[in-house]
């Protein structure tokens, strides 16, 4: 009896270590946000939601930018009672459609006054065709959010000091940029295979990277900074379009390894309210820190490519 009480002992010992060691770093910042607007893409579930929740409890005003209506109006309701804030609206939006990221950035733009923190936070992980032919991938995850930050630059600017934080990933470092392969078919790749599906993703969160070291570069001068980030593997909705059989796997296995999602935004949270990070501006976040990428993630030719390439797939040039 006493051996089974000691390995009891034992297990929860090293499972609230493991706990606490896969929780990572925390946003130490208690900065207020009173009188500030910031949209959340993607935050009617994750770490989308529980970052929304955290910047309307420090007093910021707080727009859900989700497509679905019904899942962002019961998101609003979670984060408002959550967070004690009633300043907590749903727009909708669409990152799979140029016209609906328009369409957003024109209600936005008409309603709201203000514009200090955006953050592009909305992912998706399958395969697919957006509305306007490219890949769902490469579509939702990098285009969308490039126009929609390109549309509500100016009144970042003029709100400033103002911040813009992408939700990137690790997975970049596995990610490849072949712009024969966009040229020809809208997307950095092909196939449906699990493995080209990891690549995609992979390729689309490079497109995160490289945007934001563009970005920084062509903010220089301004009140605005930029940053990427890895939020942690979150124990979250993003694969909900895997295999039934691997979400099976994963589900006791992210119960122990992965991150949840108040431990996965903080990340993204730190980025958007942490003082004195202005002068890392264009840079990759990871567990509240500063985190050196690989050469091909700040390769100032790709990056500046990538720009160009974007903005001719979203009209803006």
């Amino acid at each position: 009896m006493s051996a089974f009480i000691l390995f009891v002992g034992v297990s929860v010992a090293v499972f609230i270590l493991i706990r606490k060691i896969v929780s990572g770093a925390r946003c130490k910042s208690k900065a207020k946000l009173s009188g500030k607007t910031v949209i959340v893409t993607g935050s009617n579930t994750g770490i989308g939601r529980e970052t929304a929740v955290d910047l309307a409890r420090r007093g910021a005003r707080v727009i859900l930018a989700c497509r679905s209506k019904g899942r962002g109006e019961a998101a609003v309701a979670i984060v408002k009672r959550e967070s004690q804030s009633s300043n907590v609206v749903f727009m909708q939006l669409d990152l799979a459609s140029l016209k609906s990221v328009r369409a957003f950035a024109e209600t936005f733009l008409k309603t709201e006054k203000r514009l200090d923190i955006l953050i592009n936070n909305a992912g998706i992980y399958m395969q697919g065709t957006t509305e306007d032919g490219l890949g769902l991938m490469f579509g939702v995850n990098h285009i969308g959010h490039f126009l929609l930050t390109n549309l509500l630059l100016d009144r970042l600017k003029e709100c400033g000091p103002s911040r813009i934080v992408t939700v990137s990933s690790t997975l970049h470092q596995s990610g490849n940029l072949d712009f024969s392969l966009l040229s020809a078919h809208k997307e950095f790749g092909t196939g449906d295979s699990t493995l080209d599906v990891f690549r995609i993703y992979s390729h689309s969160k490079l497109c995160n990277v490289l945007f934001t070291h563009e970005l920084a570069k062509r903010l220089q001068g301004t009140s605005v900074t930029c940053y990427s980030l890895h939020p942690g593997v979150i124990n979250s909705e993003l694969a909900r379009s895997t295999h039934p059989v691997l979400r099976k796997i994963l589900k006791p296995i992210g119960a122990v390894f992965f991150k949840d999602v108040e431990a996965g935004a903080q990340t993204t949270i730190h980025c958007a309210v942490q003082e004195g990070i202005e002068g890392l501006s264009g840079q990759y976040f990871s567990n509240c820190a500063v985190k050196k990428v690989q050469p091909k993630a700040r390769d100032d030719a790709v990056a500046k490519k990538l720009w160009e390439v974007s903005e001719k797939l979203c009209g803006l040039s």
